[in-house]
């Protein structure tokens, strides 16, 4: 990450007609890694089975774009991925 504070952005990932249960595992995985980093700090899918969302640190939206592009759900076409800056406030 860069110097600066990271921000906190959300992704929401949007199942496609084409998601496949396959790409799970993978996408896990990216989790995983997000979460070893200390870049990860929420994540889980709606209830509904439509996808989920998660919440990293990052240093800008291009750096989470970067992160949540590289997610395996994104890079097979099994969900829609976009990216927010979140402003959240407990």
């Amino acid at each position: 990450m860069s110097g600066a504070e990271p921000k906190r952005y959300l992704i929401l990932t949007r199942r496609t007609a084409t998601f496949d249960q396959a790409v799970i595992a993978p996408h896990y995985a990216h989790l995983d890694a997000l979460r070893e980093d200390g870049r990860l700090e929420l994540a889980g899918p709606f209830s509904d089975r439509s996808g989920g969302a998660y919440l990293v640190r990052a240093g800008s939206l291009a750096e989470a774009e970067a992160i949540a592009f590289a997610d395996p759900v994104h890079t097979t076409g099994a969900s829609v991925v976009t990216v927010y800056e979140w402003n959240a406030s407990p």
